[in-house]
């Protein structure tokens, strides 16, 4: 089980097994490309959730020089390693960054190298992967997948020179189902052990074997380009968590910041308005179709949204519930009284007051322009923000999630 203690609490005898995400500040084709937000999550956050869960590791790392990666590797359950200038050039490599990490924690005998731009990995892979060491003695083992890709030798600008095939007979072309393919690395992760990093600089080695993963799980990212097509691939094959999705069956969601934009209106006459979006209120009633019960929050501290409760409930056709500065304790007697538990709720918030309710919930989102410390604390950011579609968004998810769901059980 994972332990957020020093290396140093293990019986005897037993090999410490870390994982190490490498996530430097400095990257040249999307900045801070470790810590942008995909499919509702920052990237490093898919990897850890699945090392995390995989419940294989003493401990779990993130090797950083930047603080805000720091931040969010630690609101994601990771301890931080900040790693040293020397090691956090363009020119470092990931074997100079795991080596000074081991030279600052002697104590881990096995180490798994997880890239931060693999966001469909699983925990399964891992715990697999790892038992080819664990159980079958090898020293390093690492993630591959089959490709059917036909290579020729490249010809240099200028040259004279024919190219030639690679990996085919021209005169006998195979088809796709009678080829094998050939297995390549696919950048997910590097289980090896101390002695072969320390003392051969190597991070595969020795007695070495590989674990293949299906395409649609192996996706890496490095330039823009690859951005759009990752989210979609995430949001069908990422790892979302122990929690099924298909429970959810009620969805809180803060009036202020989420359905509205926050801001309160002033007319001449003086009265004061608050606007609401068409496309959330389509989006409240997406989830009421497919069984989910939609109640909105208006706080004890917000006079218009409460003046204006009759006409949300007229608009929207939700319960408006009115809540005090920690929604928890009023929302608590509520899930329990409709024999549900949290892990059965979606919940939308905005702000710091939502935290406990984000971080309990089954599936919780904020809108974009919501604080870190609430984004911190959800399982989803939208890319819209709050009274502009960011209800909407959150209910797509909620939805696909359940379709996912259904797929897998069917």
């Amino acid at each position: 089980m994972y332990s957020n203690g020093s290396c140093g609490d293990r019986g005897e005898g037993k090999r410490h097994i870390a994982a190490l995400v490498l996530a430097r500040g400095g990257s040249k084709g999307i900045p801070l490309k470790n810590i942008k937000v995909l499919a509702g999550v920052p990237l490093l956050g898919w990897v850890l959730r699945a090392a995390l869960d995989a419940d294989v590791f003493d401990s779990v790392w993130v090797s950083t020089d930047h603080d805000k990666i720091e931040e969010v590797a630690k609101a994601c359950g990771a301890q931080v390693h900040r790693r040293s200038p020397e090691v956090s050039k363009d020119s470092s490599t990931s074997l100079d960054s795991i080596e000074e990490f081991l030279r600052a924690h002697p104590d881990i005998d096995i180490i798994c190298n997880i890239q931060a731009t693999s966001p469909c990995l699983h925990p399964y892979h891992l715990a697999e992967a790892l038992a080819l060491i664990t159980e079958k003695g090898f020293d390093s083992v690492f993630s591959v997948v089959r490709r059917h890709h036909f290579r020729w030798q490249e010809i240099k600008t200028g040259s004279d020179e024919m190219t030639k095939a690679l990996n085919l007979d021209p005169s006998n072309r195979p088809r796709r189902q009678d080829w094998d393919g050939e297995l390549c690395e696919n950048g997910s992760f590097y289980f090896t052990t101390k002695d072969l990093v320390m003392n051969q600089g190597m991070l595969q080695g020795g007695k070495v074997s590989y674990y293949e993963m299906l395409p649609e799980y192996s996706v890496d990212i490095d330039v823009d380009i690859d951005w759009p097509v990752a989210e979609q691939r995430a949001l069908r094959f990422g790892y979302f968590g122990r929690v099924t999705p298909e429970v959810v069956r009620l969805m809180f969601c803060q009036v202020s910041g989420c359905l509205t934009e926050g801001k309160i209106f002033l007319s001449v006459s003086g009265e004061e308005m608050m606007s609401i979006n068409s496309r959330d209120i389509v989006g409240i009633r997406m989830l009421q179709r497919n069984n989910v019960e939609v109640v909105l929050l208006i706080s004890s501290e917000d006079p218009v949204a409460q003046s204006l409760t009759e006409k949300l409930t007229q608009r929207t056709g939700c319960v408006v519930v009115q809540v005090g500065e920690e929604p928890l304790n009023d929302l608590t007697a509520q899930v329990e009284a409709k024999q549900l538990s949290w892990k059965d709720v979606a919940y939308m918030g905005n702000d710091e007051t939502d935290i406990s309710c984000l971080n309990l919930a089954g599936l919780s989102a904020v809108p974009s322009d919501a604080p870190m410390v609430a984004a911190n604390a959800s399982k989803y950011t939208c890319h819209r923000v709050g009274g502009s579609g960011a209800v909407r968004e959150f209910a797509e998810y909620i939805l696909l999630q359940k379709e996912k769901a259904k797929s897998k059980g069917s």
